[in-house]
């Protein structure tokens, strides 16, 4: 993979900068960012409702995006790919609109976005001390049939990475649904909802390329087509009187009001690009770069990794903690010399306090940064753990 070629389509990354948030939000291409412009140029208009030319492109547009989102994870029915803002609403869609009387079962190491929404329910965690606990899980399921399994795909903790395969296989032997939280690995890693044969999964669009404020929640259509409506008004009715209404069909009675077309359209420009590149590619570069900083720098005394000490199972993240110094101070430090990383809890609130720990710096990597950047931040971090 020919990394600089890529590095060219990155406005950002002409800079001098060394970009290591990419858990968070990745960078955009000029394919994409283009594409956004191109709807506020040339058809700045309504999709699905204004019959002129522009309307019409704008909706040929938009459905083109969810072809192309079905065929990535290659979903059966254009009707299975929903459009949100993001995770978290594709998330608490699924926590207000699902009907179902069992418990929700999650890891001990969920993002808040998949945390928070089940506690009005029974939440169970499963502990994930070294690694996903199978025969755990296994007998929580025997013993809460018909529950709503939620998990996240990769950790955005410390990118370790959850065995989907076989915890959709026991969920469904107990009935129990599933929900991947795929927003850490949409945009590394291929995942196949017909192969793994996943219920519903969400992501984000800012962290695969796309523009922000732009989500994807799949479903199967028999499941889709048994949930209430989440929010209703514009583009979800077909007709009304003062009293009812008749609602839209799959996927628009879920897409309510002015949609993001721009964003929409964009995101699926940035699956494109996405393809192009090869998510091997894309997750096999990651696990060099990060067995690359995991060797620079494991071996000091002072320094600490979240999760396994083998890079291949962190994907593309390396969390860290040096003795004596705060993560924020680590992180602050680090941005002195334009290199950019996260610190604090992650949204992992609940794992961080049952483990007492404080937060961590994140480094997390993708596929545009090279070994002279990692390099460039092992030597930083080197400086700073002298001072510890």
């Amino acid at each position: 993979m020919k990394i600089q070629n890529y590095r060219e389509d990155f406005p950002l990354l002409k800079e001098e900068i060394i970009y290591f948030d990419n858990a968070c939000m990745t960078l955009k291409p000029m394919q994409v960012i283009n594409k956004i412009n191109e709807y506020y140029l040339k058809y700045p208009s309504c999709g699905n409702r204004s019959l002129h030319k522009l309307g019409k492109r704008v909706t040929e547009e938009v459905e083109k995006s969810r072809t192309t989102a079905k065929k990535f994870f290659n979903a059966r029915k254009d009707e299975e790919i929903i459009f949100t803002r993001n995770t978290t609403e594709g998330i608490n869609l699924i926590s207000y609109c699902l009907k179902f009387n069992g418990n929700v079962i999650i890891s001990d190491k969920e993002h808040n976005s998949n945390l928070v929404p089940w506690q009005k329910f029974n939440v169970i965690p499963i502990s994930t001390k070294n690694g996903f606990n199978l025969d755990e899980f296994s007998e929580t399921a025997r013993k809460n049939k018909n529950s709503l399994i939620s998990i996240n795909h990769v950790s955005n903790l410390d990118g370790s990475e959850n065995p989907i395969r076989e915890i959709i296989k026991i969920a469904h032997e107990n009935n129990c649904l599933v929900l991947i939280d795929a927003a850490q690995s949409a945009g590394h890693k291929k995942t196949d909802v017909r192969k793994l044969d996943i219920d519903f999964l969400v992501c984000s669009g800012h962290k695969m390329l796309g523009p922000t404020g732009t989500g994807i929640l799949y479903g199967k259509k028999e499941h889709l087509e048994k949930l209430d409506n989440f929010m209703v008004g514009g583009e979800t009715v077909l007709d009304s009187t003062y009293n009812d209404a008749k609602f839209e069909g799959l996927p628009y009675r879920f897409e309510s009001g002015l949609q993001d077309y721009a964003g929409i359209i964009g995101l699926g420009e940035a699956i494109t690009y996405l393809e192009k590149v090869g998510l091997d590619n894309i997750n096999q570069h990651e696990i060099k770069l990060n067995a690359l900083l995991t060797a620079e720098i494991s071996n000091l005394n002072n320094i600490s990794i979240l999760g396994s000490k083998n890079p291949e199972l962190r994907n593309g993240l390396f969390s860290f903690n040096i003795k004596n110094i705060e993560p924020h101070t680590i992180s602050l430090l680090l941005d002195k010399n334009d290199i950019m990383t996260r610190s604090g809890m992650h949204c992992c609130h609940a794992w961080f306090n049952k483990n007492k720990i404080n937060g961590s710096c994140r480094i997390s990597l993708y596929f545009y940064n090279t070994e002279d950047e990692v390099k460039s931040a092992a030597d930083e971090i080197k400086k700073i753990a002298r001072l510890s």
